[in-house]
């Protein structure tokens, strides 16, 4: 079976690009079709495949500002020639679903979530990315040819896999199809539960707006106690700012050392709303207790009073309340990391491997609509 892999950029590592990574194991010998490459930003990571980009690699700028770039990703994903693979795996927050296959390319896409800035996070992607004024202004006519494109190019996969309920319900709104529902990979026997922690709470992520590092931030100033916060991003400067004297910046962390913070930690501070929430998996490997936003999907994930506690509006008085409520509470690290097996990446790995073949072999239209997977 000949396969290619879709990724829509290679400019930062996430848990898209785990995603890729764990595709890359299963397909050793596919190719990686994607709009741009950073190798210096991927540190290594893809260095040993075949990588094929866009024509945006070599404009000036693309690969560190590609944000300014989305209404040339359309012309650019559709350029790719995938006549002569028999299977296309796409995996996609964007663009990546919209190449165009052959009638006897079998595409499946792997969806992170429906195109986010081009729905419902229209005008808080142009308010968090800072994006110069004129470009503000010209934001709501950029997007609505991209929103067409978009809800089109979602009609081209063969079959749409989702990373979580919370995402096939958006799925199901935004493109009007059935997905089903296979929780990405979590490394999780990389991280242990230890005896002891530390005094420290702690955040991992990407340093932007919609992750609510500022209200965290702000309670912590106003308990007086430790905080630790892993990650870089465009709001890294406005939240050292306002960052008190107990709250640590650690910018980013190499992975065995990021399995000590998480394992070290009192509990892992949540208070965004994500379409799953791997960093906080990784704390539930890790034995801690998560303080979570109760919106997106980690509500699913997450059993209150057993793995963690939930608030209900994101500001700094919910923040303060959860923490006071946790300190009073005792959980057991090894009930809380039995509860992230279920998303470890040879789980993933066998579940998208048997659906894979299922289609394959069997063609049906949709194996399951939206329904999670859980026996095999």
């Amino acid at each position: 079976m000949k396969i290619a892999l879709v990724h829509d950029y290679l400019v930062q590592y996430g848990g898209a690009e785990r995603v890729l990574e764990s595709f890359c194991e299963m397909f050793p010998d596919a190719p990686i079709y994607t709009l741009l490459y950073d190798k210096q930003a991927m540190r290594g990571r893809f260095s040993d495949r075949t990588i094929h980009t866009s024509f945006l690699q070599n404009l000036p700028f693309a690969r560190s500002q590609h944000r300014l770039f989305p209404p040339l990703m359309p012309m650019a994903i559709e350029q790719f020639d995938l006549s002569k693979y028999e299977v296309v795996l796409s995996d996609s927050s964007s663009y990546a679903k919209g190449v165009i296959t052959g009638p006897n390319t079998l595409h499946i896409c792997y969806m992170h979530t429906p195109m986010r800035y081009a729905w419902d996070d229209c005008q808080r992607y142009t308010q968090e990315f800072h994006f110069p004024s004129l470009i503000k202004k010209w934001v709501p006519f950029i997007m609505n040819p991209i929103r067409v494109w978009d809800k089109a190019s979602a009609d081209r996969p063969d079959h749409i896999v989702a990373n979580s309920t919370f995402v096939a319900d958006r799925i199901r709104k935004y493109y009007r199809r059935g997905s089903t529902v296979i929780h990405p990979p979590v490394s999780v026997r990389d991280f242990r539960i230890e005896r002891d922690h530390d005094a420290y709470f702690l955040m991992v992520g990407r340093l932007i707006a919609y992750k609510k590092h500022d209200i965290v931030i702000r309670a912590f100033n106003e308990m007086g106690l430790a905080l630790k916060i892993i990650g870089r991003g465009p709001e890294s400067k406005r939240l050292k700012r306002i960052a008190g004297p107990t709250v640590e910046f650690l910018d980013r962390v190499e992975d065995k050392e990021l399995a000590e913070y998480y394992s070290r930690c009192q509990a892992f501070l949540f208070p965004q709303e994500e379409d799953f929430g791997i960093v906080a998996i990784e704390a539930l490997a890790s034995g801690r207790p998560v303080l979570a936003y109760r919106g997106g999907d980690i509500p699913r994930h997450v059993v209150e009073g057993q793995t963690g506690l939930f608030f209900d509006e994101q500001n700094k008085d919910s923040i303060i309340q959860i923490v006071r409520e946790f300190q009073k509470k005792k959980f057991d690290p090894q009930k809380i990391r039995e509860s992230s097996l279920l998303f470890d990446k040879l789980v993933f790995q066998e579940k998208m491997e048997k659906y894979i073949q299922d289609v394959v072999n069997k063609g049906e239209d949709e194996i399951l609509d939206h329904k999670e997977l859980t026996q095999f």
